[in-house]
């Protein structure tokens, strides 16, 4: 981009620079943008607070990444946060400067940094202000952490409020070399967030919020007389939990999926297209259009079991490297998440096939909706899957950077052969290190204690993730799916 066109790109996005040059409230634009009209348009009330320490907190060297997939909100939380802070009395809203990145080349991130700095100096004229700088999908600029690398060693950047965004995380870019190694800023706090669909408790919320929502424990923690007494206060209600599961596991966790599911009824073909976009997109992929749906058939089948990737690849016309290149994609792209096979130590077996779970429940359903001759998903296996996901978020949320290494969850096998879906895996607490809670997904009515001796026979004890069945009697314990999910956020 040449100068003028960056300085008008600049001034577009950042419409509260005019209101506090003439005295204008700094929150007039929020009536007006394109992409908080939209919002309102479908909104629930659902709002993310993972930029609230930012928003709230003190205007100082932190650099915080914050990545997820396309279609969950970044963008928005972005503008949430810069209202946030254009309505601080002890802020400027010319410290807040909010960047677009999608359509730059390198040389436009460099100079949008300068050029940005340049136009708000008018702040400056007693004393030099930090700036608050928002980079919105800055993730899709070749070399993008070099350049802010040297930004934050070589100007005032490096003394400045930094938040990023991207929707891949690719391992052949290093940011933790070039961004969090001595650059990520004197505040504590998590460096490296993932900005998710909603949670189950959150889509609760949004959906039912008549319904209590039991509070989240630690992972490792699952069986304690806390957790008892949090659900007998509850089991009156077991069947509400149980239709609202429902309605997740058909809806997923994507705002606008939840708003079009809870007022029409239905998720529009329109949105699925939208999401289907996206993981084409973010995938590179140059196969047929029919490729999409048939892959995520295939991988939505066979979620409950280790997968063969030469068996599968072949089964879809691809090699065995084509394949995994284009898991690995999906993966990076927040579409997908790893479980490997674990030790009674918790660690990877190496050499052992892994699970490949879908990262929220649409995904498992876009073939169904956009292909002609796909299967329906089941509900047992959307279960396994989203409880998959619940737990692999507890982790990271108390271990960072581990989703972004595939180290979070991990299934067992037993001296007999059967599997445990969840195995245990090691987790800070403030005491240690402890295992989390063993926990088998059994989407059933009855017959749960046959699953329950198979984790009893390797652990000891454990939780079985049921329908509706509560019972805490045993050894292993029997809870509702639901109730799992939102124990564990």
């Amino acid at each position: 981009m040449r100068d003028d066109e960056l300085r008008s790109h600049l001034t577009a996005a950042n419409p509260w620079w005019q209101a506090a040059a003439t005295k204008a409230s700094p929150s007039a634009w929020e009536a007006s943008h394109r992409l908080l009209k939209r919002r309102a348009q479908s909104d629930l009330g659902y709002r993310s607070d993972i930029l609230a320490d930012v928003v709230a907190g003190p205007v100082t060297d932190r650099l915080v990444v914050l990545t997820g997939p396309r279609r969950v909100g970044k963008s928005v939380v972005l503008l949430d946060a810069a209202a946030a802070l254009c309505r601080r009395g002890d802020v400027d809203p010319r410290q807040v400067i909010h960047v677009p990145c999608d359509e730059f080349r390198p040389q436009d991130l460099r100079r949008a940094l300068t050029l940005a700095r340049e136009l708000t100096k008018v702040i400056d004229r007693i004393e030099p202000r930090r700036r608050i700088w928002l980079l919105d999908e800055v993730t899709s600029i070749e070399g993008w952490t070099a350049t802010l690398k040297s930004a934050r060693d070589g100007t005032a950047f490096g003394d400045d409020t930094v938040v990023v965004t991207g929707s891949r995380w690719s391992d052949g870019v290093d940011i933790e070399g070039h961004l969090l190694a001595g650059r990520a800023g004197t505040v504590s706090g998590r460096r490296i967030r993932h900005l998710h669909p909603m949670n189950f408790r959150a889509f609760l919320a949004a959906t039912r919020p008549a319904v209590a929502l039991p509070a989240g424990v630690h992972p490792g923690d699952l069986q304690t007389s806390a957790v008892v007494s949090s659900l007998e206060e509850i089991a009156f209600d077991l069947d509400a939990y149980d239709f609202a599961w429902q309605d997740y596991l058909t809806a997923g966790g994507f705002p606008r999926a939840v708003f079009e599911h809870t007022n029409d009824g239905a998720v529009s073909d329109s949105y699925l297209r939208d999401l289907a976009g996206w993981l084409r997109r973010d995938m590179n992929d140059d196969s047929p259009n029919d490729s999409l749906p048939l892959l995520l058939e295939t991988l939505a089948i066979r979620a409950t079991s280790p997968l063969n990737i030469a068996g599968t690849g072949q089964h879809l016309g691809y090699t065995a490297d084509i394949f995994r290149r284009r898991l690995g994609r999906l993966v990076s792209s927040f579409g997908a998440l790893w479980c490997p096979q674990r030790n009674d130590d918790g660690r990877v077996v190496v050499g052992a096939q892994s699970k490949l779970y879908l990262a929220d429940p649409i995904l498992s359903w876009l073939p169904n909706r956009l292909r002609a001759g796909c299967a329906e998903p089941a509900f047992t296996t959307l279960t396994e899957a989203t409880l998959a996901v619940a737990l692999a978020r507890s982790i990271d949320d108390l271990d960072e950077g581990r989703w972004t290494v595939n180290d979070t969850i991990g299934y067992a096998r037993t001296a007999s052969g059967n599997e445990v879906d969840f195995a245990p895996v090691s987790v800070p607490t403030s005491a240690g290190r402890v295992m989390t809670t063993p926990i088998e997904s059994k989407w059933v009515v009855a017959g749960w204690r046959s699953e329950a001796r198979v984790t009893e026979a390797k652990y000891g004890a454990g939780v079985i993730a049921t329908k509706n069945i509560l019972n805490l009697d045993n050894p292993t314990w029997a809870i509702p799916a639901p109730l799992v999910a939102l124990l564990l956020g």
